[in-house]
């Protein structure tokens, strides 16, 4: 019972004390967020909103880069045009210089013939064409290159001596002359390399030694040909070559062309260092039935050789 009175007054004085405590409301240490489904709702709204102006600038931007694709296209077409018209006036205009530049070299050249056959013909030389075989005389310096083969010297040398003597005829007043075989011998060793210098005794010796010329020869004037061009060319002399033959054997005109072409080759102005011209002696045409081939190679390769070195090429009619 004591026990239980002890526990009776201890709730007791508890309630008590409760009910004479005076009531306080609690405090409140934080504010919890509030109407936060408004600004959640607000900020998906702006979303998308920039979504959508992201979309329509990436629109505009397809369409600027497609206008800009065409524009690139068309400028493209438009250069290539450009390009094509500029080639077609640079080439109209390169072509209207060159009429200009070959109109002036045949102005100068026309010119420069004209003084210097005046001056090696004599101003008052008269001659019914001024030409050898067809052939303008117009060097100062002469070389001739003559087949000695046997077809030639048995049967063409009465001709060939005296085409040699009206080309010498027809130049009054060399600086140089040189005969030499076709094969290159020369007719006179001692002036191997060197020019013979004109005077009437010196033509007299040539037309003689002419008569017993019989050198060495293969049929073939390249060798002679080459030869005469790279010993005597000089840049500050005219030079004429005089080919005198009959046939070719040798294996290509092609190659013969070209080597000559390297040998004689033009300069800055296109003038090449020497002229050939060419004789062609129809020997084996009228003593030899049917005519080898040769003498068709030799008329093509010395057709091509004079047309490309300013030369003619004169096929006689009749050996005799």
């Amino acid at each position: 019972m004591s026990f239980l009175d002890v526990i009776c007054c201890g709730f007791g004085a508890v309630i008590l004390l409760l009910m004479t405590t005076k009531f306080i409301p609690p405090t409140v240490l934080e504010t919890s967020p509030t109407h936060l489904n408004g600004t959640v709702v607000a900020r998906k709204d702006a979303l998308f909103q920039i979504r959508g102006e992201t979309d329509k600038l990436a629109r505009e931007l397809s369409d600027k880069q497609r206008e800009l694709d065409g524009d690139l296209q068309s400028l493209a077409q438009l250069e290539r045009e450009l390009s094509e018209i500029l080639g077609r006036y640079q080439a109209s205009k390169s072509e209207a210089a060159e009429a200009i530049v070959t109109e002036k070299k045949l102005a100068e050249a026309k010119q420069s013939l004209t003084e210097e056959m005046e001056r090696l013909l004599g101003a008052s030389f008269q001659r019914s064409d001024n030409t050898v075989a067809g052939i303008a005389a117009d060097s100062e310096y002469v070389v001739f290159v003559i087949d000695t083969s046997g077809s030639m010297f048995n049967y063409a040398w009465p001709m060939a001596m005296r085409k040699l003597s009206e080309t010498l005829a027809v130049y009054p007043a060399l600086k140089g002359i040189q005969v030499m075989s076709d094969q290159g011998e020369y007719m006179f060793p001692q002036y191997a390399g060197k020019w013979i210098p004109d005077s009437p005794a010196r033509r007299r010796a040539i037309l003689e030694r002419m008569k017993t010329f019989n050198a060495f020869s293969l049929s073939s004037p390249v060798n002679g040909i080459e030869k005469a061009i790279r010993v005597f060319k000089a840049p500050d002399k005219r030079i004429s070559v005089y080919v005198f033959g009959d046939d070719f054997t040798g294996p290509s005109i092609e190659e013969v062309v070209r080597q000559v072409d390297q040998i004689n080759a033009p300069d800055e102005t296109g003038k090449r260092p020497a002229r050939i011209n060419a004789v062609g002696m129809p020997t084996l045409l009228q003593e030899v039935s049917p005519p080898p081939a040769s003498v068709l190679r030799f008329a093509a390769l010395m057709r091509e050789l004079t047309y490309r070195n300013g030369g003619t090429f004169v096929g006689l009619p009749s050996h005799r």
